[in-house]
């Protein structure tokens, strides 16, 4: 068989396997998932079985010097086992078997060898690749279904040959022209694979390939013809074959994801854009506020916004509400319990979720409107984790509380904090919902 042939073989597949491919893209089915863009491998399918069978040869297409003018096509499989890293690379363990051969005629110039014809048994070979997904066909499509690779990486392969002399004698050899019986253990050299590939996917869970590697051994004794010096065997494999993606069914496979349409998916969350609009609000609420703060015509270190006695006459001591001090003595005013809402908080958090704005920026009015008014915040925690560390988190999240209510004008030395960390409880802990009741910062006298 010459290199016409192979190209037309391989561009009869390529053409059925585009086509079958068409036939079934409407069936492929779309696996629904929470992924994230930057939520790691774990929520991903990554390990891949396949099988595969083909031509083995020994001649590669981008040509060099062979020992035999005549070549054959033989029949090979083999078996890969592939860990996706990434989206657009992953390590392949390639295992592969067959038969290679050729022959020299005698007529026909070029000949590398006075050997008639040699039969080699590939027992083995094993490698290792690494995969990179170059291209897809579909790039402009939520999802992938036609991926195009490239492979290179390093193998030891195991094998025994059989020559055919000039004297039509057939001899059964060992390394470099050593003559061994053909049942004697395998001649075991290094090469160096590099292919190419087409992955077509056909479900969530199966991949049809068509590839060609070729493989450089290190040495020159894979036909059983230690010709010339200079030079090194080489063989190749083309192939079809299936893939199986291994893992639980209710992930993607990472080979399909589509980074650009998660970070899509991402943004375009209405969560997400409730959030950000909840912020916008706050920012320019809290820029106001600032601003007016900011604001002392009277210069008596009570803001206009909170000055209930402007123009008070310079050096007279007030109070917070800028009014000249008459009596030493104010009485205090507190909240009772139950008079706001409970401020929530997610789960191992302490950071205010938006929907406690409004609770907190009443209570920031109620305590600016009245300086008598002092508060107690207490954190508590749901009963996950040691007592030691819901503690930590049950003061950190009545401090997040201290911190807004100080942040928007309140004095801090009118605010109280206490942790009690998972005591005092709600609501059971042993129900999700009693305990997102029990992440909580109460306010008390």
């Amino acid at each position: 068989m010459n290199y016409s042939t192979i190209k037309k073989v391989v561009a009869f597949s390529l053409v059925s396997a585009l086509g079958f491919t068409a036939a079934n893209a409407q069936e492929t089915s779309t696996t629904s998932s929470s992924a994230k863009v930057f939520g790691g491998r774990g929520q991903y399918r990554t390990w891949s079985l396949g099988l595969n069978a083909g031509v083995l040869a020994p001649v590669v297409v981008i040509g060099g010097s062979n020992d035999y003018n005549n070549w054959d096509v033989n029949l090979g499989y083999g078996a890969t086992l592939r860990k996706q890293l990434g989206h657009a690379f992953g390590l392949e363990f390639g295992f592969l078997r067959g038969t290679l051969s050729g022959s020299n005629d005698k007529a026909e110039p070029g000949a590398g060898s006075s050997n008639m014809a040699f039969d080699t048994r590939l027992s083995f070979s094993g490698s290792v690749m690494g995969v990179v997904n170059v291209a897809t066909a579909d790039f402009l499509k939520r999802e992938n279904n036609v991926n195009f690779l490239v492979k290179a990486g390093y193998g030891i392969a195991g094998y025994d040959y059989s020559i055919t002399n000039s004297a039509n004698q057939t001899i059964d050899g060992g390394p470099y022209g050593t003559e061994l019986p053909r049942t004697h253990d395998n001649i075991h050299e290094q090469f160096f694979p590099v292919g190419a590939g087409i992955k077509f996917k056909l479900s969530d869970r199966v991949n049809f390939d068509l590839g060609y590697n070729m493989y450089f051994l290190d040495g020159d004794n894979l036909d059983g013809t230690y010709a010339k010096g200079t030079t090194k065997d080489k063989w190749s494999y083309g192939y079809g074959g299936v893939e199986f993606s291994l893992g639980s069914s209710a992930k993607p496979n990472l080979d399909w994801v589509n980074p650009v349409a998660l970070m899509y998916d991402e943004l375009k969350d209405p969560t997400l854009r409730q959030e950000v609009e909840a912020l916008k609000g706050r920012v320019s609420t809290l820029e106001g506020t600032v601003n007016q703060l900011a604001a002392d015509a009277d210069g008596d270190g009570v803001s206009d916004k909170f000055d209930k006695c402007p123009g008070t006459p310079a050096g007279t001591a007030v109070d917070g509400a800028g009014c000249a001090i008459v009596h030493p003595e104010t009485t205090g005013v507190a909240v009772s319990s139950g008079a706001y809402s409970n401020i929530q908080f997610e789960f191992d958090s302490s950071v205010l979720r938006t929907s406690a704005y409004p609770t907190l920026d009443q209570v920031s009015a109620d305590m600016r409107a009245n300086t008598g008014m002092t508060i107690e915040a207490d954190g508590y925690a749901s009963a996950e984790g040691t007592d030691e560390y819901n503690m930590r988190l049950s003061r950190d999240r009545a401090n997040s509380v201290k911190t807004y209510l100080v942040n928007s004008g309140v004095d801090a030395s009118r605010i109280t904090v206490k942790a009690f960390g998972e005591k005092n409880p709600i609501a059971s802990n042993s129900t999700e919902e009693g305990r997102i009741q029990n992440r909580r910062v109460e306010f008390r006298k």
